[in-house]
């Protein structure tokens, strides 16, 4: 058996990290006025990301923004909040669901979800302060999902 050197093994760690690193993907979310499902979508409004994966939301049309819904993610997970009508880009580790909110239609039901590694969808838990029409939407969402439809 042959020992690399520390500083050899130190570059060949690093190398192998960059490669991880590398194999992420950015998912990109358009912020719309009507998506395929509805007035006040994102589109698309479900993402299976794998940890490391980035989520840019991008205001395709006016008014929108992306904000992490409390209670709706992971422990560890860092909450986001993006501005209306700025594009936002978040990077999500930690696995499990994230619930997302366009904070100015929030209560119209302008809402997605986020899957990260191998949550299952089943272990989502909609928080009772989430507006009636945003719990119908997730129930639409994991649905659609589950039956591998958009």
């Amino acid at each position: 058996m042959t020992l690399l050197p520390p500083s050899r093994l130190a570059a060949l760690l690093l190398c192998g990290g960059a490669a991880t690193l590398a194999h992420a993907e950015t998912w990109e979310v358009r912020m719309l006025n009507r998506g395929p499902h509805g007035p006040m979508a994102y589109e698309p409004e479900f993402v299976r990301a794998a940890p490391g994966d980035t989520i840019r939301f991008v205001a395709a049309s006016s008014g929108h923004d992306a904000v992490s819904i409390d209670g709706m993610a992971p422990a560890g997970a860092t909450p986001f909040r993006g501005k209306v009508n700025q594009e936002i880009a978040v990077t999500l580790t930690e696995p499990g669901l994230y619930g997302v909110k366009c904070l100015p239609h929030y209560a119209m039901g302008m809402v997605m979800l986020i899957q990260v590694g191998d949550a299952p969808l089943s272990a989502l838990a909609v928080p009772e302060a989430v507006p009636p029409q945003a719990q119908q939407r997730f129930q639409a969402i994991v649905a659609r999902a589950q039956a591998g439809t958009k």
